[in-house]
């Protein structure tokens, strides 16, 4: 949700109803603490904030997250148990997002307070599972609540999630569709008019599972040889300095990090740059044919913008229903 969960999008989110988190994987350290101030300055509900622990100046946005007392935080990939301790500390909860039972045994073992876990069916990095065998797994072997998240877009899902186990679910797509979302309209549209079977997994893109609509120029790279991928994503490291403002050493020490937190090749660190640089080209610049588009594969039946409250209400009034409709086949059984 880099890019699309920004302070305009968090803040209606909330004042709406549901939980929004700021995504600053893809922000520099300054640039994540004015987008802090201005959701803070949109809404007075509680938000969290969403980064990646390894990113260049991850030091001064955990300060940022604690001075400025945020709800909660998300992270994924390389925590550093540092920082949990700090928030953990200070009451702020903990809420890692896993695509693998192993990732969810271990965010607990290092303090989390409750788990996303996103199956397959989820945009952008994601592992193999489908969600609804993963969560009864997770749920299986974690003591703490679990959101389930991959392939949510109405109430009939938040009933179901609830029904398997979990204590609500998580959408990204979903509000990355909304009016709020800030990516541009002609990007909206190619989401739109992406179809179930347009919205496959590559790991060509950055060296991971990473799910996206397979436009010409996904297609392209998909099926790339490794010496041009590995000169894409050298290319993509230098617009992603540039991005961030981060200094080589910066860099250094998260291609480091990444290596021995992710249990990832040197290859795939490298790759990893490719994201980023992009990723911005679709969802910030409106060029969706010249860029990547993460997605789940429910964008494939999503065929409307709502606004975020319009989004929430009827997300709670198809829940409502659901529940009764529970509730008669309990009666009758």
């Amino acid at each position: 949700m880099g890019w699309v969960a920004m302070p305009q999008l968090v803040a209606a989110t909330s004042n709406a109803g549901a939980f929004g988190f700021l995504a600053l994987a893809t922000a520099g350290p300054q640039e994540a603490i004015e987008m802090i101030d201005e959701t803070m300055s949109l809404t007075n509900k509680p938000f969290g904030v969403n980064f990646h622990m390894f990113q260049p100046g991850a030091d001064k946005i955990v300060q940022a997250i604690l001075d400025k007392k945020i709800k909660a935080v998300s992270y994924s990939r390389s925590p550093t148990p540092d920082y949990i301790k700090a928030f953990k500390e200070q009451g702020i909860i903990c809420i890692p997002t896993v695509g693998a039972l192993k990732h969810a045994i271990k965010a607990e073992q290092l303090g989390a307070d409750a788990l996303v876990i996103q199956g397959s069916e989820g945009g952008g990095h994601t592992g193999s599972t489908p969600t609804t065998l993963l969560l009864s797994s997770v749920l299986e072997h974690v003591d703490i609540p679990v959101v389930a998240a991959g392939g949510f877009r109405d109430g009939s899902g938040l009933a179901a999630s609830l029904a398997w186990g979990a204590c609500g679910i998580a959408m990204g797509t979903r509000f990355m569709m909304t009016q709020e979302s800030p990516v541009p309209g002609k990007t909206k549209k190619a989401y739109i008019s992406a179809e179930v079977d347009e919205i496959k997994i590559t790991k060509k893109f950055d060296g991971l599972s990473h799910r996206l609509i397979f436009n010409k120029y996904i297609k392209k790279i998909d099926r790339s040889n490794p010496i041009s991928l590995f000169l894409m994503s050298v290319t993509s490291a230098w617009k992603y300095k540039q991005i961030t403002k981060a200094s080589f050493g910066d860099l250094l020490k998260s291609f480091f990090a990444m290596l021995k937190g992710d249990d990832l090749t040197i290859s795939q660190s490298i790759m990893s740059a490719n994201s980023p640089a992009i990723i911005q080209k679709a969802m910030v610049e409106g060029s969706p044919n010249e860029g990547a588009m993460p997605s789940g594969q429910v964008a494939g039946i999503i065929k409307n913008l709502p606004s975020c409250k319009e989004l929430i209400d009827q997300i709670m009034e198809e829940f409502c229903i659901a529940a009764k409709n529970f509730k008669k086949i309990e009666e009758k059984s």
